[in-house]
């Protein structure tokens, strides 16, 4: 996502549009099909489309070149322009799940939250902080465009914070974390932390404000340790 860094679940660029769906008529966003049948090509739009447009004709326009595919090509498989930018909402969505499953699915330990919020930082520094984060971007430009789309996004959210409050609710039931501690709350200002963290590190180009972020809400959970550590949070 040229000067947009790659997708990790990249595949080869299409040589030639979308490509021709078995059957007639067109495919509705919500069909399980879809994002598999269009992995390649959504990885592609979203390697080349590293923004989403407020002005979807302009976008969409965008992806058509990007893409190599005809306006017609394009409307025979997605009903109209926000039906397509829903597709993307959903497979960024999946990717974004994908990798942080990943790191949180077996988050027991303060560690395990240093690791996975190194893992962040590193990554969003091999770019000086540039772009943030995907969801977050379309979460801004579309939450007051598209009631749908929206509520696509929040559902991904909550996902994503689940898994972190999962960690910290096995954390707090082997006793690492204080029985006082309230998971979903901790986890709720982690991902608040994270996604300001990506929204200023991306106006500065530099990841020193999500550091800064992600940090402070570590502290803030390291004070619930049944234990004092000594361990730093990055």
């Amino acid at each position: 996502p040229s000067a947009t860094p790659a997708s990790p679940a990249c595949a080869p660029r299409p040589r030639q549009g979308l490509p021709s769906a078995a059957g007639s008529g067109k495919i509705a966003h919500d069909t399980p099909s879809v994002v598999g049948y269009y992995k390649p090509h959504l990885v592609h739009l979203l390697r080349h489309t590293s923004r989403l447009r407020r002005d979807t004709a302009a976008h969409v326009a965008k992806v058509r070149v990007s893409s190599q595919t005809s306006k017609s090509q394009l409307y025979h498989h997605f009903a109209d322009k926000r039906e397509l930018v829903r597709a993307l909402v959903k497979y960024r969505g999946a990717l974004v799940l994908q990798r942080e499953r990943g790191g949180l699915e077996r988050l027991r330990s303060f560690s395990g939250l240093v690791r996975w919020r190194n893992a962040l930082v590193q990554a969003n520094s091999l770019n000086n902080g540039r772009y943030g984060c995907g969801l977050g971007s379309m979460a801004v430009e579309l939450s007051d465009q598209d009631e749908q789309a929206r509520s696509m996004l929040l559902e991904t959210f909550a996902a994503w914070e689940k898994l972190i409050s999962d960690g910290l609710h096995r954390m707090r039931d082997s006793g690492a974390l204080r029985h006082d501690a309230d998971p979903e709350k901790l986890a709720t200002g982690l991902m608040a932390a994270l996604q300001g963290g990506y929204l200023l590190a991306n106006a500065a180009h530099n990841v020193a404000p999500m550091e800064v972020a992600l940090d402070m809400a570590l502290e803030h959970i390291k004070s619930y340790l049944s234990e004092p550590s000594g361990e730093p949070t990055r």
